[in-house]
């Protein structure tokens, strides 16, 4: 009972007037979809706002029923001070992998770490 009137909150709150935002248009989009799974879609809108995604069924495991979508893509918009930001990404069988110039990285690997690492590989251990 608790959800079903979480739920009504919610749904009141959304449906609330946005004050004066108005609806951005899209001004151009394009999608395919193929039988053998594969697929891809891009939109732009206009505040600048650009996303493209492709993807397709691949073998993500040792047996052939293990079957999964790899896809990639980018999405880029505009920040409030006016900077373009890009972000590019790949889904696979080795997660999300996001990337772009304001996105953190990590510091790199300390050189004992790689040299361990090395050693461990050339030992067989890796």
């Amino acid at each position: 009972m608790k959800f079903i009137v979480a739920v009504a909150f919610l749904a009141v709150a959304l449906a609330a007037p946005q004050g004066d935002k108005k609806p951005i248009e899209i001004v151009s989009s394009n999608s395919e979809m193929n039988a053998d799974g594969s697929y891809s879609f891009d939109f732009e809108s206009a505040d600048g706002t650009k996303v493209s995604e492709s993807g397709n069924q691949k073998q993500v495991g040792p047996k052939p029923e293990d079957i999964g979508t790899v896809s990639k893509g980018s999405y880029s918009f505009t920040t409030p001070d006016g900077v373009v930001l890009t972000v590019n990404w790949v889904a696979d069988e080795n997660g999300f992998q996001a990337t772009g110039d304001h996105l953190p990285t990590p510091p790199p690997m300390p050189e004992h770490v790689v040299k361990m690492l090395a050693d461990l590989k050339a030992a067989g251990f890796l």
